[in-house]
């Protein structure tokens, strides 16, 4: 038995991993250079830092399952982080319920009611009521409108633009779930981080993939499908390559995906597939020669700022760890039209630097050691009222090709975590469909073979 998983980022790898553990030969075709899709890395102070931020939630479950059964708990690392919030041209600490309490664009009413709406939204248990609910109408209706307006309108128009009145109740409901979950009995939020980063994580699972005999090979698109009477027999690469499969999981974006199905399925589904759209993301990386403030996730609820949050990573994982360089992360979600996505990179970190400063003061161009952009076509799947009803199930209607994408993560967001249960999940599936088909059928018995008289 042998599949071919396109893509190695966290789902192709983990289906990848997955497969191998049941027997079936893998075959990983990834356009990239290097594995890890969104948490790809590249090199900063001797080790390796990914090109868009990356942590995980202590409520993680199956993240921290797979570092478990790869047998690498000692390389989890868990510390306490500060968040914080810029508005009206100020910086608010937002870590605890008493930062909370000192937030002074909210009226003291208004303050509780925030806090109260953060309760109510982790007591929701059945997110299947907010399908029909847009986020906005949902957070008036739990916190009031001043509360919306100062905190929650400006992190949905900076995420999601001209979307932001569409974007999904239960969007914002698993946003809120997921931080409220991670939180300690003070109040403050734990995340977790790999040593050495994702990238390292990755690197391990595909040590593991190609221990069992199995390959992944970088710098290889899959650009086509090989069909024979309705069934999925190989998977087509940029270089005229046919590799053969009895399986095929496919994990890049839908509209990628959409041109590879377009000669050999029906028009409206293909046109299903394209109705999910996504945002692009550009991603601008500061190597510092000191720290920007003591906050690792800033908000940046001011519409007049290129990008909607400065995440100070190390804050989070020390200095120490890239020969004390100090990593400051600058993120936008846009669309790939936009003026900012298609900037040249000494522009584009120009333009959100001159940003940077009228945050920070006292912040000097002469602090940069280095600057790095990075750019992500497909990187946050537009997640509208409504949205179930667009995910295309796991299985094509083409026999062996599976559907295992971002896009089809829900009703949580896009995530490490949530592409390794997919990925698992679909692997699992894509194993056992296969022992069905290739386990030797029992004998029948007496009574199930016909007689001359009954034929």
């Amino acid at each position: 038995m042998h599949a071919v998983v396109i893509g190695a980022g966290f789902v192709g790898l983990s289906a990848a991993w997955e497969l191998t553990r049941r027997g079936v030969g893998v075959t990983v075709l990834e356009a990239d250079g290097e594995i890890g899709g969104l948490a790809g890395s590249f090199p900063v102070g001797g080790t390796r830092l990914e090109k868009f931020y990356h942590h995980w939630f202590t409520s993680d479950t199956h993240v921290t399952d797979l570092v478990r059964e790869l047998g690498r708990e000692d390389q989890v690392l868990y510390r306490p982080t500060r968040t914080g919030m810029y508005f009206a041209r100020s910086r608010f600490r937002l870590s605890s319920p008493t930062d909370l309490l000192r937030f002074t664009p909210l009226g003291p009413v208004d303050r509780i009611r925030l806090g109260w709406l953060a309760l109510r939204a982790r007591r929701v248990h059945d997110w299947r009521p907010l399908e029909s609910m847009t986020a906005e109408e949902w957070l008036i209706r739990l916190g009031g409108r001043e509360v919306f307006r100062v905190v929650w309108q400006p992190l949905l128009e900076g995420k999601f633009g001209e979307f932001a009145s569409e974007i999904s109740a239960v969007w914002f409901w698993n946003k809120l779930k997921l931080r409220g979950g991670s939180r300690g009995k003070g109040g403050a939020e734990m995340l977790a981080y790999y040593r050495g980063g994702f990238a390292a994580l990755a690197e391990e699972m595909a040590g593991a993939i190609r221990a069992s005999g199995s390959r992944i090979q970088l710098n290889t698109p899959a650009t086509g499908l090989r069909v024979h009477q309705g069934k999925v027999t190989g998977v087509r690469t940029a270089a005229g390559i046919t590799i053969l499969a009895d399986a095929v999981v496919a994990t890049p974006a839908l509209p990628i995906v959409a041109s590879m199905l377009e000669p050999h399925l029906p028009a409206d589904y293909v046109a299903g597939l394209r109705r999910v759209q996504y945002l692009a993301n550009l991603c601008v990386v500061l190597e510092l020669d000191r720290s920007l403030s003591d906050t690792y996730w800033l908000n940046v609820n001011d519409p007049g700022f290129p990008f909607v949050g400065v995440i100070e990573h190390t804050n989070f994982e020390p200095a120490e760890t890239y020969a004390g360089r100090h990593l400051v992360y600058l993120s936008k979600y846009l669309p790939e039209s936009a003026e900012l996505y298609r900037m040249a990179d000494a522009e584009a970190v120009a333009f959100c630097v001159h940003h940077l400063q009228r945050m920070f003061p006292e912040f000097s161009r002469d602090w940069i050691m280095a600057a790095h952009v990075w750019r992500a076509r497909y990187a946050q799947p537009i997640v509208v009222r409504g949205y179930g009803a667009l995910i295309p199930p796991v299985q094509t209607p083409i026999a062996g090709l599976y559907l295992s994408t971002m896009a089809q993560v829900y009703p949580e967001d896009r995530g490490t975590n949530y592409a390794i249960r997919e990925g698992r999940k679909v692997g699992r599936q894509v194993a056992d469909e296969l022992t069905d088909l290739t386990s030797p059928r029992p004998p029948a018995s007496p009574a199930d073979i016909p007689s001359p008289a009954t034929g």
